[in-house]
């Protein structure tokens, strides 16, 4: 299994989110979602990208435009940036990761993010996205805030930080680190390389 590594509010991370399930089909492996706060380590490494900077930004939409076609995605950029309730927004993917429902979270609050303008976090966004999973938003926003949920992503952010994990979408695999959704192939092509072969059909 391949570890993603993710935190929602990374404008690229749209294009790995929207496309991983069929990838997953097609290329037959699994990923194990990690969401993280990648705005924690950024700030740490003085790592700040694209507010401020007009021209980079202008490049970044541009550029996520041209790859979501060649992915058949639609987007309607740019989308609301940076995110007002980052934290909360990856707080409740800990929560759901912890249930389960991790991968069905983090690709709805992108859609609703980038296809309606929604932001993650914040409503309507955060509730549209929530009942859409058939998930009651007062239990969900109550249980993301709690203590436990706090440790755990603060826990697995150092993790991800010990990894060399410095941006998202990141995919680490036995140690190895591949950052950006145009190296999701070549994730892949490393981990089927460092599986064993299966056993000969006697």
């Amino acid at each position: 299994m391949i570890d993603f590594w993710v935190s929602v509010g990374s404008t690229y991370s749209y294009l790995t989110v929207s496309r991983l399930k069929p990838v997953e089909a097609a290329r037959g492996v699994a990923f194990r979602w990690r969401p993280f706060s990648v705005r924690a380590i950024m700030i740490e490494q003085n790592n700040i990208p694209f507010v401020g900077k007009p021209v980079k930004m202008a490049y970044m939409w541009r550029d996520i435009e041209r790859r979501a076609r060649r992915h058949g995605l639609a987007p309607r950029l740019p989308a609301p940036y940076p995110l007002k309730d980052f934290d909360l927004a990856n707080k409740i993917a800990v929560l759901a990761e912890s249930e389960g429902w991790c991968a069905d979270y983090v690709r709805a609050a992108y859609r609703h993010w980038f296809e309606l303008g929604h932001e993650p976090g914040t409503e309507p966004g955060l509730s549209d996205a929530l009942r859409e999973l058939g998930r009651d938003p007062v239990r969900v926003v109550a249980s993301a805030q709690t203590g436990r949920i706090e440790e755990r992503y603060k826990r697995d952010t150092e993790e991800a930080k010990a990894l060399g994990v410095f941006g998202s979408p990141t995919f680490v695999v036995d140690g190895e680190v591949f950052w950006g959704d145009d190296r999701l192939e070549d994730a892949i092509d490393w981990f089927k390389a460092k599986a064993p072969a299966p056993d000969p059909q006697p």
